[in-house]
């Protein structure tokens, strides 16, 4: 990667995700259950053996490290103190690290969507992951068929989240990013640039796509476009608007 931006997200596992050389005990709702960051803050010596390997590999890059599944402000500031705790390890070891290291948060549960404002004052970047937000937002597993309908996360109470996220996190002077099946989506591209999103991360086969997409629009078109469908009531109706304002586009660039 040389001397580009490199995130890494710590552990995330429990849940749709399961390594069994954790022995991780069964659990009736592993997406509410012990997994992400509260697995690490479960067993620090285990998250420790992470973040030492992240601060060796640091020095002369920009590595910035990024917590998952984030509900508390106490995880937040647990997890910092673990992060200094092994960066003196390192040190005392006498491996060279990076002068600083951006840590950040993922924004995919509720509470921290609601509490963006005080989140944004402990870390240095968001990014919001719209998988499980869209979950925990309309109570749906995704990993379920019948309830399949109910995790599109053009659903405008998801994007009202975003809108927040974004809005806390430049307020506070940090950047915000997104991940997930949203940020490849031809009807979230649009409405997250409208949105004032930083940074789009994506599956390597849409970026060509999102790529002439994002080329397509300006910023002022594009958070007129968000801003109309923030007012909609439904995902099916975002996806309607934004094809009918991306083929106005279209035409207008012909």
């Amino acid at each position: 990667m040389g001397d580009r931006p490199t995130v890494v997200r710590t552990l995330d596992v429990g849940g749709d995700k399961e390594i069994h050389y954790l022995n991780l005990a069964p659990e009736a709702n592993p997406c509410l259950g012990s997994r992400a960051i509260r697995l690490c803050l479960d067993q620090p010596e285990l998250f420790k053996t992470q973040l030492r390997a992240i601060l060796r590999a640091s020095p002369g890059r920009d590595v910035r490290i990024m917590f998952p599944m984030i509900a508390t402000l106490d995880e937040v500031r647990s997890a910092k103190r673990i992060f200094q705790e092994a960066r003196q390890e390192v040190v005392r070891a006498g491996h060279p690290i990076a002068e600083r290291i951006q840590l950040g948060i993922m924004v995919e549960i509720p509470s921290t969507v609601v509490l963006a404002d005080q989140f944004a004052k402990e870390v240095d970047f968001f990014s919001i992951g719209t998988n499980d937000l869209t979950q925990y937002t309309m109570a749906a597993d995704r990993g379920n068929t019948h309830v399949a309908h109910l995790t599109d996360p053009c659903h405008p109470a998801v994007l009202r989240q975003i809108k927040r996220v974004v809005e806390e996190g430049h307020k506070a002077g940090i950047w915000v990013g997104l991940c997930g099946e949203l940020g490849g989506d031809p009807a979230g591209i649009p409405v997250l640039l409208g949105l004032g999103l930083d940074e789009f991360s994506i599956a390597p086969s849409t970026i060509p796509h999102a790529k002439a997409m994002l080329r397509e629009w300006t910023r002022r078109d594009a958070s007129q476009v968000a801003a109309a469908v923030l007012d909609l009531d439904s995902a099916e109706k975002v996806r309607a608007y934004v094809q009918s304002a991306s083929s106005d586009t279209a035409r207008l660039g012909q």
